[in-house]
């Protein structure tokens, strides 16, 4: 009976841990879609999900929606001259890399606001001068409409500006996306506390099923 019995526990346990979901929240607008349920329509409402995108990194290797399909990845905007909170963003996102460099389901993307300036071999003096030798963190450039497009996406702000230090400015938030192009959460990449906050949601989120 007793053996019976702590089957059943450990079988409940280990379905729990099969249905485990985190609290993070979901940010975005809702999308509200029409469906059959039971032969009576419905309205059902669906998460927000990044767009497509496709950019180059450090490397001249393309990166897009594929290559983070699957995975959680931290976001973030940046220019290579910025004079301001980009050393500071770039210092606390090295221990981003730092915790999770050996972990294959963790990706890092880095887009410059500067595209222009920001080329293909810039990128990579940048990545050399950090230390960064990881494939997992990927500086990003592009077409600057584009990239202005998606950090409009992600709900944060980026935008050309002459009189600013560096001709740009934009906030220095850590974007957390889910395994399905969600956004669960924002940081201060300036401030050490809140990045502490972010790994700590980062180990969270890796927990989270991908099929809810």
């Amino acid at each position: 009976m007793r053996k019976t019995v702590l089957i059943t526990v450990l079988f409940c346990i280990a379905l729990q841990a099969c249905n485990w979901q985190s609290n993070l929240p979901v940010y975005g607008p809702k999308t509200a879609v029409t469906k059959t349920e039971n032969g009576k329509q419905v309205i059902d409402s669906l998460d927000y999900v990044l767009p497509p995108f496709q950019f180059v990194d450090q490397d001249s290797n393309v990166v897009n929606t594929s290559t983070v399909k699957g995975k959680i990845y931290v976001a973030d905007f940046f220019f290579t001259s910025c004079p301001s909170i980009c050393p500071k963003m770039m210092k606390e996102m090295l221990l981003v890399r730092d915790k999770y460099k050996d972990n294959k389901d963790v990706v890092i993307l880095s887009y410059s606001i500067d595209p222009v300036r920001d080329s293909v071999a810039r990128l990579k003096i940048y990545e050399t001068k950090l230390g960064i030798t990881s494939a997992q963190w990927h500086f990003l450039t592009g077409n600057k409409d584009s990239i202005y497009y998606l950090a409009n996406k992600y709900l944060v702000s980026a935008s050309e500006d002459p009189s600013a230090p560096g001709g740009h400015i934009h906030d220095g938030n850590f974007i957390l996306v889910d395994r399905k192009g969600r956004l669960r959460g924002y940081y201060d990449g300036t401030n050490e506390q809140s990045v502490q906050k972010l790994l700590s949601e980062m180990d969270i989120l890796l927990k989270e099923k991908n099929n809810e």
